[in-house]
């Protein structure tokens, strides 16, 4: 029997699956949620007068710190998709480091980026071939190639840095830089916007600006990977077919879907575009490889995969709620993270109420006394420890994903034992 040849065939049920349960909002609705989002930051800015929360500069670092951790994600979403589980995201990115300031210090950043691409591709093979070949558990494979990745590059930096001027046994010789390009005039009127610290208009304008100031060629290339995968993946017929790998591998193969195929395509390229998110940290964000630059991403990356249940533009809010609040540490830290205190405490209290409107009002007295001690917290001091601002973007994700875990649904087949033959 042949494949299915288009992307939304309504006489293949077996290939999809129920969607979760509740309604998913729609786009004004959406749109208004976010519009509240922004106004409720304004609030806090105007209360506090923490202005570093939403201005320009903050706004781009946190756009350049989200891109690493986007890409790692979408790295899983494509695997994860297929059915298979890469924990194996953070040696992928951490080879994409390796491989991309190797080449792009000879032969220019350009080179680096194809490079880096292809050594992170290189990791996906290697767990495609464990995973889906020899039906190797997909954490255990993961694992061991975080560890291969860590050793195989501390091992060649050496070889490869040393000798050369700038380089160590761990650290590269520089990368050129790949350029930045800003929006003419529509960059300087949104700064000067953002200047006059009104509400709403001025904190729309930070947001904007970040977008269209100082921003990295590859930022753009990140940026628009994300629409195309979901296109590729939801309106296509190789979409389909991959994502039935993910959900029924035996119906899929039933139907004529060469399973192992898709699996490794899948995988693939998930280690291509981790790789990228580590060519990101070795090229933009820092011009030379380093020893330990990646730092957990991988796992971040993964982490706002599943917050986005496993859709890229969930995943891309969450990787950017992750660069955002990473963006504290950088600029005022610890003012910023004492203006959120606020907010945080603020959320809390709208989360009880709607509570109560549930007719939920134990689980709503727990969430106003949390919002209590937060709020106390933040009126009884005038800043925070270091330590919390260091720890904030993890906090955050942790404390998001627990709150959004009911509304979840991974692939059904998503790491699961699949043998070629069982659909015939």
């Amino acid at each position: 029997m042949t494949a299915p040849t288009t992307a939304t065939d309504v006489n293949q049920p077996s290939l999809e699956h129920a969607p979760p349960t509740g309604r998913r909002m729609s786009w004004p609705v959406l749109a208004l949620v976010v519009a509240g989002a922004l106004a409720l930051v304004s609030i806090v800015r105007l209360i506090t007068g923490a202005d570093g929360i939403t201005n320009v500069s903050q706004m781009s670092t946190a756009l350049q710190l989200a891109v690493p951790i986007g890409l790692a994600g979408l790295g899983g979403l494509w695997a994860e998709r297929a059915g298979v589980v890469n924990i194996g995201l953070e040696g992928m990115m951490i080879m994409g480091t390796w491989f991309g300031a190797w080449a792009g210090f000879q032969w220019g950043p350009w080179t680096g980026i194809l490079v880096g691409l292809i050594g992170g591709a290189l990791g996906g093979l290697l767990h495609a071939i464990v995973t889906v070949t020899f039906n190797v558990n997909h954490i255990v494979s993961g694992v061991a190639i975080n560890i291969l990745a860590l050793g195989a590059t501390r091992y060649l930096a050496p070889l490869a840095f040393e000798g050369h001027q700038g380089g160590s046994a761990k650290q590269s010789p520089a990368v050129d830089s790949l350029g930045h390009f800003t929006v003419p005039g529509l960059s300087t009127a949104l700064s000067d916007l953002n200047a006059k610290g009104w509400f709403f208009v001025s904190d729309i304008a930070g947001l904007l600006g970040g977008l269209v100031t100082n921003v990295s060629w590859l930022t753009l290339i990140a940026v628009a990977l994300i629409p195309a995968t979901w296109w590729i993946l939801w309106r296509t017929a190789f979409g389909l077919r991959l994502r039935s790998c993910g959900e029924n591998p035996v119906a899929a193969e039933s139907l004529g879907v060469n399973v192992y195929k898709y699996k490794y395509i899948a995988v693939i390229i998930s280690g291509a575009l981790a790789g990228l998110g580590g060519v990101f940290l070795s090229i933009v964000a820092n011009p030379f490889y380093l020893e330990g630059q990646v730092s957990g991403r991988g796992f971040i990356g993964l982490a706002a995969m599943i917050f986005g249940n496993w859709m890229p533009g969930g995943l891309a809010i969450g990787a950017g709620l992750f660069g955002y609040t990473d963006s504290l540490n950088l600029r005022g830290g610890s003012a910023n993270v004492h203006a959120l205190l606020l907010l945080g405490a603020l959320l809390l209290l709208i989360g009880a109420i709607w509570l109560v409107v549930r007719k939920k009002y134990v689980h709503a007295a727990i969430t106003l006394v949390i919002g209590g001690l937060v709020f106390a917290w933040y009126a009884g001091t005038n800043e925070v420890p270091n330590q919390v601002v260091a720890a904030t973007p993890y906090v955050i994700t942790l404390v998001v994903l627990a709150l959004s875990a009911q509304r979840l649904r991974m692939p059904k087949a998503n790491g699961m034992p699949y043998r070629k033959g069982q659909g015939k």
